[in-house]
């Protein structure tokens, strides 16, 4: 069985790992071009990348599909399977036409629920289990008729998005290794969506991860889970002014009283909720010098933070070196 896989986060290395172990290792893998990566912005090569690189599989990372050299070369693979697994490009119909047994897309929901991007931080967000759908890939984001879909049944709490991530990817690469000699025998028959229940997600940006503290403390709870570790929750930090600050710059001044911290991970006071009467975004300092901050109905322990420059800490060293009253 000749499989060419198609992925660049570290969401299918699980289901790479898994064709591996069953002898079915990839003959090609495509990934994405190669980002700037990190403060010197230099360009490092995706988590699937890596991994056909580690493993000796030949890989290419073309930026744009619609190339007839990327079709001929796919082409002289004489492919039985497409495997697709967070690949983050559509795949147009003439690559999709090119595997006899069609294009199999790994995609981390129970679709036809949340279709698009966003999947697993949206099914953190919204506090909803979730699970996997392996379907037929066609002209249309996560459209296709379904093979096998399957709940995840033992979902943590509260998970991050790198746990459920995780959680997501190994339950799919089971899947996968279950359902392929399935299907290549022609064992399951694709049933189509309910399109009448689709929902969508959206594509996460930088903007989302600004808390507004005049939410409720679960939704912004949920938000530092989900957008961690990208694009990160964040605020900025307002210091009490001194006399000293008379002889700064205005620039100095600016720089020092909008810090840009990120939020990595918080609880809900639970004796706060309902009693809180601390106006948003106001620091509290409760029992043994922790940082909490006001939400619109409770207070939201900050158990660890990442001041922008600086390496991760927790919010009660934050609070030793900062005077802080006030997040924004």
């Amino acid at each position: 069985m000749n499989v060419i896989f198609f992925g660049t986060s570290e969401f299918g290395i699980p289901a790479l790992e898994a064709l591996k172990k069953a002898d079915a290792a990839p003959v090609l893998i495509i990934s994405t071009p190669d980002k700037p990566k990190g403060r010197k912005l230099q360009l490092s090569p995706s988590p699937i990348k890596e991994w056909a690189e580690k493993n000796g599989i030949e890989t290419i990372a073309p930026a744009k599909l619609n190339n007839p050299e990327v079709s001929q070369t796919l082409q002289t693979k004489k492919p039985d399977l497409f495997v697709v697994a967070s690949y983050g490009k559509v795949l147009p119909k003439e690559i999709l036409d090119i595997p006899r047994k069609g294009t199999i897309n790994i995609h981390p929901s129970l679709l036809p629920q949340f279709r698009g991007p966003s999947p697993i931080q949206t099914a953190i967000l919204e506090d909803v289990e979730t699970g996997v759908t392996l379907m037929l890939t066609d002209e249309e984001i996560d459209h296709g008729p379904i093979l096998v879909s399957s709940k995840l049944k033992a979902q943590s709490s509260k998970p991050t998005y790198k746990d459920l991530e995780k959680e997501l990817a190994e339950l799919g690469a089971r899947m996968l290794i279950e359902t392929l000699p399935k299907w290549m025998v022609d064992e399951i028959i694709p049933q189509e969506q309910d399109h009448t229940h689709a929902t969508f997600t959206k594509k996460i940006s930088k903007e989302d991860g600004r808390i507004n503290w005049q939410e409720p403390a679960e939704i912004i709870e949920r938000k530092i889970r989900a957008f961690n570790p990208w694009p990160g929750t964040y605020a900025f930090w307002r210091r009490p002014q001194t006399n000293a600050d008379e002889t700064r710059t205005y620039a100095e001044k600016k720089q020092q009283k909008n810090l840009r911290v990120i939020i990595t991970k918080a609880t809900i006071l639970k004796e706060s909720v309902s009693h809180n009467t601390h106006p948003p975004g106001t620091v509290i300092k409760i029992k043994n010098g922790e940082l909490a901050v006001a939400a619109s109905d409770a207070l939201l322990v900050i158990e660890t933070l990442k001041p922008e420059g600086k390496n991760e800490m927790s919010g009660k060293d934050f609070l030793k070196g900062n005077s802080v009253t006030q997040f924004s």
